[in-house]
């Protein structure tokens, strides 16, 4: 089972955050909350699909410049990029240079638009697919559920890429659907609390 770490105040974390010092504060005030925000909704989504083959220590350090990117991940103007936006962010050094995913983000952002005509918001769709607490495994022992792969198929049939089962699943991880800090977490009951006040979009 995984184990937790001492923080900064000497209460327990959950032990992933001894891998940078930075990842304290991700986790302290962000991984596990419930958010309902399009644009970071569709961020982290942009995120975990350049993250794939790569530890999250690298996306976090560059996110900053990821932002600055892909203009705040805006997806109602990623969605006009063309290909000589795609060029251009080839050759930005602050970023992961990578064709495929960044044709993704920019695939991903017009589908955005297409699922918000649909659904009212990415907030409203998505958080149909928060999990049952009670049926979830044991926290973090898990890569993938019965909802993240059913938002993984479902995205896909949209059009959505990079939004494999694994990848959606940290990100429900992530945007607070499932709440995966460890037991013995002292942030894992801040993160209970908010859940337990947080308005389910379109609810």
């Amino acid at each position: 089972m995984p184990a937790t770490i001492p923080g900064p105040d000497g209460q327990p974390r959950c032990g992933w955050c001894a891998a940078a010092p930075e990842f304290f504060t991700y986790h302290d005030n962000e991984w596990g909350f419930p958010v309902a925000d399009d644009r970071r909704l569709f961020e982290k989504l942009s995120l975990e699909g350049f993250q794939s083959g790569l530890s999250w220590r690298t996306i976090l350090a560059k996110r900053e410049n990821f932002r600055a990117a892909f203009h705040g991940f805006d997806f109602d103007r990623v969605a006009d990029f063309d290909q000589g936006d795609v060029e251009r962010l080839l050759q930005d050094p602050g970023i992961v240079r990578h064709r495929g995913k960044i044709e993704a983000v920019i695939n991903n952002a017009q589908r955005a638009l297409e699922l918000v005509a649909r659904a009212g918001s990415l907030a409203a769709f998505i958080w149909r697919y928060e999990p049952d607490p009670s049926k979830l495994a044991a926290p973090q022992t898990a890569s993938t559920s019965p909802e993240s792969i059913a938002l993984s198929k479902d995205l896909k049939k949209l059009g959505w890429k990079f939004v494999g089962p694994t990848t959606v699943y940290a990100f429900m991880q992530a945007m607070g659907l499932v709440n995966d800090h460890l037991r013995e977490c002292a942030t894992r009951a801040r993160a209970e609390q908010a859940l337990s006040v947080f308005q389910r979009p379109g609810a």
